[in-house]
């Protein structure tokens, strides 16, 4: 994504004079930590160079957005340069491909390893590298488990997937219990790890396209490349391997943590998430806040062809809506899901009136447990008692409905079908589901 901004005159480009309106003191900085790299034109003839220059840093792995400012008074002025072509479809970024002495060294470990294991993560997904993943998972009949941001770079019900139960102290120990764990995509940061408790016990490789994120948490063979070259040079040169014990090692786990989880009384959370998977297009995206919901979903919700985004490990309350309706003017093809606690939809609740104006189908499911449920649990399981999580809040349905955006109260038990009779009905919709959800026990140690 390329954004253009404005900036004050250049005159007061880094605090030079003071007293502009929309004036900070580094703009730059303000955008720096939120985006891939900024560029500053200073001139009308410098528009085609940083345009080319941002679309380049954009496109290159890892992909990212960039930002542009362009001083009022450079945008008031008279251009005496030529209309910019289409820089987007004519730049050509340099691939990040991989050095064949690491590829040889990573096959050369994959091979002799007994108990390969692979770890995707979301640079996978964004590099379009699934195919490479799987041809390489089934080469070398390696179990995949993949990160919350890494969800949907491996099918959920292939015999070799260990899905995404991260926080689960089973999925940590068979990780760490490879004597080759390969990381793609994937920094190794605290969500990935179980809250850093995932130590590999065996060698690590680690294919990254941000150099920062390369061994920066755990020694590994780093290869600093763009995860789809690199699978597809690791796959080509994997010699095939005849099928083991993997997939009866993948399908154990899965029942080890599927009996924790049955043995905490959580029907309803699963019931609500089946309802959820039920009513949603399988090529459908759906974008998810940080809500209980949300966090059920990174470890038990199967993306299918759609794709899920969530505002994981940053706190984004208010993500969910706004993003889905960015995807939805994207592509109105398929209608899009958002899905948000009461607390995170209060921080959204104007994007309704986008929603109308542009027509956008997409369906907003707010979970409504009256606050902040999340930290409710967290408090309460802590100290006893939560302070300042609940909420005064509107009635949703009423409320989307003075916008002019059709809503319904819905149950538990009805969630499929009014999910599914919104998702199917054009244009925007609301879906308010009261319930009251509980997190399921995370494990970080090695009890069971």
């Amino acid at each position: 994504m390329l954004a253009v901004g404005s900036q004050v005159p250049t005159a007061g480009l880094g605090g030079g004079r003071r007293g502009y309106l929309h004036e900070l003191t580094d703009q730059q900085a303000s955008f720096r930590d939120i985006v891939k790299s900024v560029h500053t034109v200073r001139a009308a003839s410098q528009i085609p160079s940083a345009l080319a220059a941002a679309w380049g840093s954009a496109l290159e792995a890892p992909r990212g957005p960039v930002w542009v400012e362009i001083p009022q008074d450079v945008l008031l002025e008279p251009a005496g340069v030529p209309p910019v072509g289409a820089l987007a479809a004519t730049l050509a970024p340099r691939p990040l491909v991989p050095r064949p002495e690491l590829v040889t060294e990573a096959v050369r470990l994959l091979e002799n390893a007994e108990r390969p294991v692979i770890l995707a993560g979301g640079g996978v997904v964004r590099a379009g590298a699934q195919a490479g993943l799987r041809a390489l998972a089934e080469s070398l009949d390696a179990p995949v488990a993949t990160t919350f941001g890494g969800k949907g770079a491996f099918p959920w019900e292939h015999r070799l997937s260990l899905r995404s139960w991260l926080e689960d102290r089973h999925t940590t120990d068979f990780l760490a219990d490879a004597d080759v764990l390969l990381v793609v995509g994937s920094g190794l940061g605290e969500l990935s790890t179980n809250y850093g408790t995932c130590a590999p016990r065996g060698r690590l490789v680690q294919i990254e396209a941000d150099l920062g994120k390369l061994e920066s948490n755990h020694p590994a063979l780093g290869i600093h490349a763009d995860a789809r070259l690199a699978l597809d040079a690791l796959a080509s040169a994997v010699g095939p391997r005849p099928r083991g014990g993997a997939g009866r090692a993948a399908a154990a786990l899965l029942d080890r943590v599927r009996q924790r989880i049955d043995a905490q009384g959580l029907e309803l959370e699963q019931r609500v998430l089946r309802a959820v998977r039920d009513a949603l297009p399988d090529a459908a995206p759906s974008f998810w806040d940080m809500t209980i919901l949300g966090y059920w979903a990174w470890s038990a919700f199967d993306p299918r062809e759609g794709a899920m985004h969530s505002a994981q490990g940053a706190g984004g309350l208010g993500y969910g809506f706004p993003a889905a309706l960015g995807a939805a003017a994207a592509d109105r093809t398929v209608p899009v899901l958002a899905v948000s606690g009461d607390g995170g939809a209060m921080y959204s609740l104007a994007e309704l009136a986008t929603a109308r104006q542009y027509d956008l189908s997409v369906t907003w499911l707010i979970v409504d447990d009256g606050g902040y449920g999340i930290l409710r649990e967290y408090m309460t399981d802590a100290f006893g008692q939560a302070t300042g999580t609940e909420l005064a809040r509107p009635d949703f349905t009423a409320l989307a409905e003075s916008f002019g955006v059709p809503a319904v109260r819905t149950t538990p038990d009805r969630l499929r079908e009014d999910l599914s009779a919104a998702l199917a009905a054009p244009g925007p919709s609301v879906v308010v589901l009261p319930a009251l959800l509980r997190m399921f026990a995370p494990t970080h140690t090695s009890e069971g």
